[in-house]
């Protein structure tokens, strides 16, 4: 386990110092994300967008719309002040379907150009599709089925397999799009996309496997399906549904009017003139593509362009392990400890598959983060930011599980109120998992008081029916009251006798 932490701490202190921006020119909305810096695990400071709708008549008109094209370019400017104020040492601006495919995309990219001095980059559809797979893989490294980006002007669609892109195609159906070709007539939109879908040739190959959508009209839906099943963690990245509910929900939403949509919790007034036709779209594909599941991604075009740019090592880096070790170099107090922690706990779970090592790896390098909160509040403040921590790669429960070990680590116990709504999302052998190495973690520090050379006095040790802590005659002086306490806990998480030898 400890050469998988060095490399992911490896990759975090390799990553490009500086923050970074990316300002995303759609045909509906315009928004600037904020990152700390280049890295394999992307951590955004700030997001922001507007919703110009600089697509809106593009069809009819073959023109940016040009109201839209006035708040566009007000919020562009805005956006690029804020990346200079903020020290952005580097800013992409992508413009997409809307730019690209109007008769005038060209002039009013030298406009932003003009009033901001910053390069905007019309990307072909194919390079949107790819750099939006790319995205998904990003935060899904092994993600295998059907990426789709769904865009105010376009839908782009990747097949991904085991994290490779594969084949793709870039659709003339975003929901502005068909708004206008058929004047809002459902029936007559439904035509247009089930025409486009049924062309693809490769798309049964998704049959049986996961759809990841992209774009915030369907993260809305994903929102207002948590909201309907009382979800109780509110992360859209990983957030799985079945096929079927995902159709059903879609359709429902499809048929809704403005104000029964402008009701419904989780949309935002903005979004309700284009869901309805975002949400037939993601209805017609999942029936033609018949995946097993959805899985939404919350990562796509802005971070596939900064992950295109990593080098072939960095991109292969763990991003859960990258992540955790950026959060343990900004919190730890002593300097890392986690690779001689790892090596540490190892012997009371050599029997362990490699999901649940890589959830000790995580809860290793994350074992000091709560040093700073309140003693009375810290096991509670510890579980709640490792639940919401903003990296990739780790699924909904296994965010639980790593809160949950965390919690135990600061002195929590495994019926803690707070982690109960959250513990639908596991099973009962996760949570003894999580006792466990939370239990473990725990004596760790109660021995060493979180440093290297303390730690390293000592081993903790499995011998037939008994779990053995071996302090040498001269680390004796480590051995006290709380550690006794503790090291009677792991017997107890374990069910298992204790020995000092």
């Amino acid at each position: 386990m400890t050469a998988t932490l060095r490399q992911a701490a490896a990759a975090a202190k390799a990553a490009r110092p500086g923050r970074v921006a990316v300002i995303d020119v759609g045909s509906n909305s315009v928004r600037l994300v904020v990152y700390d810096r280049r890295s394999r695990s992307l951590v955004p400071i700030f997001n922001e967008k507007a919703l110009p709708g600089l697509g809106k008549g593009l069809e009819r008109s073959g023109k940016l719309n040009a109201e839209g094209r006035r708040e566009a370019l007000v919020n562009i400017r805005r956006f690029v002040a804020l990346t200079r104020g903020m020290n952005v040492t580097e800013v992409e601006m992508l413009a997409t379907a809307a730019v690209r495919d109007a008769k005038d995309g060209k002039d009013f990219a030298k406009e932003i150009e003009r009033a901001t001095g910053v390069a905007v980059r019309v990307i072909s559809g194919e390079e949107e599709a790819r750099l939006s797979a790319m995205g998904v893989l990003a935060g899904v490294p092994d993600g295998d089925g059907l990426m789709g980006d769904l865009g105010g002007g376009s839908l782009e669609l990747v097949l991904l397999n085991k994290g490779r892109i594969g084949s793709q195609v870039t659709l003339p159906i975003g929901p502005l799009r068909l708004m206008e070709a058929t004047d809002g007539d459902l029936d007559a939109a439904q035509k247009i996309v089930d025409r486009h879908l049924d062309e693809i040739e490769w798309l049964p190959q998704v049959k049986g496997r996961t759809f990841y959508p992209v774009g915030g009209t369907w993260r809305t839906l994903a929102r207002i399906h948590m909201e309907q099943t009382r979800y109780p963690l509110h992360v859209i990245h990983e957030y799985r549904i079945g096929r079927r509910p995902t159709e059903d929900l879609a359709r429902v939403v499809s048929r809704l009017g403005k104000r029964s949509l402008a009701s419904v919790t989780g949309v935002s007034k903005r979004r309700v003139e284009t869901l309805p036709i975002g949400a037939l779209i993601l209805e017609r594909l999942l029936r033609a593509a018949k995946p097993d599941r959805v899985l939404f991604s919350a990562y796509g075009l802005r971070e596939g362009s900064l992950f295109a740019k990593l080098s072939p090592a960095d991109q292969a880096a763990d991003p859960l392990l990258v992540g955790c070790a950026d959060f343990a170099g900004m919190d730890g107090r002593f300097g890392t400890v986690s690779d001689a922690l790892d090596s540490w706990v190892a012997p009371l779970f050599a029997e362990e598959d490699a999901r649940r090592e890589r959830l000790i790896d995580a809860a290793c390098l994350l074992s000091d983060i709560g040093w700073r909160e309140h003693p009375d509040y810290r096991a509670e403040q510890t579980f709640t930011r490792v639940l919401r921590l903003p990296v990739a790669g780790i699924e909904h429960s296994e965010r639980v599980i790593l809160a949950l070990t965390l919690a135990i680590r600061y002195g929590a116990s495994g019926e803690a109120p707070y982690a109960e709504p959250f513990l639908s999302l596991v099973k009962e052998e996760d949570v003894l998992f999580a006792q466990r190495v939370g239990a473990v973690i725990r004596l760790a520090y109660a021995l060493s008081g979180g440093t290297l050379a303390m730690l390293n006095q000592t081993r903790l040790l499995r011998k037939e029916s008994r779990i053995c802590l071996h302090l040498p005659e001269e680390s004796r002086q480590l051995f006290g009251e709380a550690v006794q306490r503790r090291l009677e806990a792991v017997g107890r998480a374990f069910d298992k006798p204790v020995q000092i030898v």
